[in-house]
């Protein structure tokens, strides 16, 4: 990270200085804001997140709840999410604090005694080279409090107001200033029933599967229930089970169970299904609680003890597969005549199974894609239509993640035979590896993603997927590190310049950045900004760090900025040396010719160019960016 820009800052690098008006709080609610958050969950915080550190956004998010979430909910953190995380500051944190997954044990039916369990097989949780990143399990309210953290010491000083719930959302089509009019219930005792007003620019429903914000845009939740109670618990319990400190999933006679230890060495946690249910019954009806989960854990965990010794959190639930028609509240009919408004994410918009551990990394995939269009457009640099991308891109998404659970519930749920060569459920869970950590997820050509005529000249990096991060060497300090890991949250795009042997090409591109009047940085940019506000050029060479001088790299990778005019040293790489670390072969970058990779500020790749391609880079960002 880089401070002391605009002049030494003592003390914690990551509390930034306090925007004067939009720090100072007051116990009224505001009547207009710009962005209007329903619900702190982890779609709700980190939309948060990301508009708190844009102080002339003005942003409230409110919460029913009392207070801060405590413990139960999600728990699986695929490795997208981490590399997301690296982008908010708190990746390592959580590495710290989580449960590392890197074994998954499957077990069935001992084919000696089919009453009893053994196990069957054992794959690597995460295979090798598909991200830097690990799959770790840490408690939901952790990942809140991380976010948390980023909106208390951003700016704004961004808190939520908690004990506040949205009942109604109302949207004047033709309004121009504030056009949402949103009805807030307070839920605290001592003002319960009372309702607020605010008006708002946005409004976005992270209110969960019974969002009133949903409803109130006419949005209708689609799908079908599996009719099958499934039990969930978080225990500190004491067995003799020898993989329980590894992800397990266990088929019996008895049932199935989906074993999660946990971080801190001894929580662990159990998904045990319960009872099958009968086609006009919820599983409220059967009373079911937590000794009917932990005596049918007991029962398909045979021949094993488990004794319970604490019950730190439970719940029953019934598996449901749904999602609604659309993201945000424009029919198709509308889409030419007039922007949203209004958005919805995470379970407001689809629910699933906790079964395959991607709730709460879908929700956030949201947020983390409406966030930088938001800010674009809060901050005057994109047009309107911009966020209609947004339910474009996340409803293929969501649709992927209702298949894929579908396919997986029914897969853990299947009996398997004693014997078997390798069980069914252990064949999906390798088959869907890539999908579960989160790397599927490929948005299709748009404004935002160009076409793949010049993919070749970097095959590694999909076009639409994340950016896949590799190893490389800071040109200026000799620092090994992810090339990745340049992005941060927010709304400046990265290119990427992967240099040619000769210098020549990329020379001219960057003369064609600084002087041509049809530049991205001269069209886009204010005078008064650093270079780097919206559009940061970074470069990586071939050669090795000690055979390059930063001295005599271009002045645009080497700018001059903030109030005192300093050298930002960190904008040019070498490709590691280290044997199978370069990142030319790792990515099939095209040495002869090298190329251009454009990656949005979710990561996402969005363009794959030629060097030479100045008028085609210059295009792509005019249709997206408003000129100056």
């Amino acid at each position: 990270m880089q401070y002391h820009l605009n002049g030494f800052t003592p003390g914690d690098p990551d509390i930034l200085p306090a925007d004067p008006a939009r720090a100072r709080k007051t116990p009224e609610l505001p009547q207009k804001v710009d962005v209007l958050i329903a619900g702190c969950g982890p779609a709700g915080l980190c939309l948060a997140a990301q508009l708190s550190r844009f102080p002339e956004i003005a942003t409230l998010i409110v919460e029913p709840k009392a207070g801060p979430m405590e413990k139960g909910q999600a728990d699986g953190i695929s490795v997208r999410s981490m590399e997301m995380f690296q982008a908010f500051g708190f990746a390592d944190k959580v590495k710290r604090e989580s449960l590392w997954i890197n074994e998954t044990t499957f077990w069935t039916p001992d084919a000696a005694d089919p009453s009893q369990i053994a196990r069957a097989g054992r794959v690597q949780d995460v295979a090798d080279g598909i991200s830097e990143m690990p799959h770790v399990l840490i408690n939901q309210a952790r990942v809140h409090d991380m976010f948390l953290d980023i909106m208390r010491h951003s700016p704004s000083r961004l808190e939520p107001n908690y004990q506040l719930r949205v009942i109604d959302v109302q949207v004047d089509p033709d309004g121009q200033d504030h056009p949402v009019s949103v009805t807030l219930e307070h839920t605290s005792p001592d003002r319960a029933g009372e309702t607020e007003t605010v008006r708002a620019n946005y409004v976005v429903g992270c209110d969960g599967a019974r969002s009133n914000v949903r409803r109130a845009i006419g949005g209708t939740l689609h799908g079908d229930a599996a009719h099958q109670a499934w039990g969930v618990m978080d225990v500190l319990a004491v067995t003799d089970f020898p993989d329980i400190r590894m992800k397990s999933i266990i088929q019996s006679q008895a049932g199935n169970i989906l074993v999660l230890p946990r971080e801190g060495g001894y929580l662990l946690r159990l998904y045990v299904e319960l009872d099958k249910l009968n086609e006009d019954e919820r599983v409220a009806d059967r009373s079911l609680d937590i000794e009917d989960i932990i005596a049918k854990a007991q029962a398909i965990l045979r021949p094993f003890a488990f004794e319970v010794k604490e019950v730190v959190w439970w719940s029953i639930y019934e598996i449901g597969h749904r999602l609604t028609d659309r993201f945000d509240d424009v029919s198709d009919p509308e889409t030419s005549t007039r922007t949203p408004r209004v958005f919805t994410a995470g379970d407001a918009c689809h629910t699933h199974s906790p079964k395959a551990g991607q709730g709460m990394n879908v929700s956030m995939g949201d947020t983390f894609n409406l966030g930088w269009k938001l800010i674009s457009v809060l901050t005057g640099r994109a047009v309107p239509a911009l966020l209609h991308s947004y339910s474009q891109e996340r409803w293929g998404a969501a649709k992927a993640l209702i298949d894929y659970d579908h396919a997986w519930s029914r897969a853990v749920s299947a009996p398997s035979d004693a014997g078997d060569d390798m069980p069914v459920v252990q064949r999906k869970f390798i088959e869907g590896g890539l999908f579960t950590a989160g790397l599927t997820v490929t948005y299709a050509p748009s404004r935002l993603i160009g076409t793949a005529q010049w993919q070749d000249r970097a095959a590694g990096f999909q076009l639409g997927a994340r950016f896949h991060s590799a190893p490389v060497v800071r040109l200026a300090d000799a620092k090994p590190m992810q090339l990745g890991h340049a992005v941060e949250a927010g709304r400046r795009w990265t290119l990427f310049a992967f240099a040619p042997k000769e210098d020549a090409p990329l020379r001219e591109l960057c003369d064609f950045m600084t002087d041509d009047p049809t530049s991205p940085l001269k069209v886009h940019r204010h005078p008064q900004e650093d270079i780097d506000t919206l559009i940061d050029l970074r470069a990586i060479y071939q050669q090795g760090f000690r055979d390059l001088e930063h001295t005599q790299m271009h002045p645009l990778l080497r700018p001059l900025k903030g109030r005192h005019g300093l050298c930002d040293y960190e904008k040019v790489f070498c490709a590691s040396t280290l044997p199978g670390e370069d990142i030319f072969d790792l990515r099939k970058i095209d040495r002869v010719q090298g190329c251009l990779v454009v990656v949005r500020p979710d990561q996402h790749v969005a363009a794959i160019l030629p060097l030479h391609a100045h008028q085609d880079l210059a295009r792509f960002f005019a249709g997206i960016f408003l000129k100056v």
